[in-house]
């Protein structure tokens, strides 16, 4: 049997001396995708920074394709396949969307091309300057530039938030695209499951510091009454 691509320990981590998540364990294999969710605060980014190496790990291990990462500065986390859309996006806003896609593609078979193809209006804008973008073009091409450089496992901190429903649909379709059809594994943080339940397999709610449900992301899409009990909705 294959080893999980990502392999979280017994992770205990937060900020400083405050712990936010205790004792956390959880796989990820080759070719799935899990959806996060949880209420506010209840520390699905801080899962999502401590795997990025941006908090303070207390205690616990964190493997990426059987490499123990969890001593690794944030640039090394990246460099051994970590691509991460955080919710500020991130992106060069002094550069164009081609320069921020080149300055950081590695080579792979996600080129600037291919998502060009994948983003239809970035391919529009690719002289226009970071700063010329609407927030939900700011945030396709955050996604794309997580994509180019090519990362065995893809990080989307709340990619929905706060944007219009097209963008929104056009970012759904892209996660379908990348994590379900072409098997790019993918944890993808989320506040309203109904969002990301249809492009997932798999789910976590986090609440009180750890996993309060773990489940397929079909069977909760079939029946959202176990969410009811965490989120305080369904997934309807």
């Amino acid at each position: 049997m294959a080893e999980p691509l990502l392999v979280v320990d017994g992770l205990t981590c937060g900020y400083g001396e405050a712990v936010v998540l205790s004792d956390v364990s959880l796989t990820l294999d080759a070719g799935r995708s899990l959806a996060l969710l949880g209420r506010n605060g209840t520390g699905k980014t801080t899962l999502i920074d401590t795997l990025v190496g941006v908090t303070r790990r207390h205690a616990g291990r964190i493997v990426l394709a059987g490499r123990e990462i969890h001593a690794l500065p944030a640039y090394e986390r990246a460099a051994a396949g970590i691509g991460w859309v955080p919710q500020e996006r991130n992106i060069f806003k002094s550069l164009t969307v081609d320069e921020n896609l080149s300055a950081v593609a590695r080579s792979g078979p996600w080129t600037p091309a291919r998502v060009y193809e994948l983003f239809p209006r970035l391919a529009e804008r690719k002289r226009n300057l970071g700063t010329q973008l609407s927030g939900g073009e700011q945030q396709m091409l955050a996604f794309a530039r997580a994509l180019v450089i090519n990362p065995r496992l893809l990080l989307l901190d709340e990619p929905l938030e706060g944007l219009a429903p097209i963008i929104v649909e056009d970012l759904l379709r892209a996660i379908r695209r990348v994590a379900r059809d072409e098997g790019l594994p993918s944890i993808v943080v989320e506040q309203h499951p109904h969002m990301v339940l249809g492009v997932t397999d798999d789910a976590i709610v986090l609440d009180r510091g750890g996993i309060a449900l773990r489940a397929t992301s079909e069977s909760l899409l079939d029946d959202p009454t176990p969410l009811d009990a965490w989120l305080g909705v369904g997934a309807h």
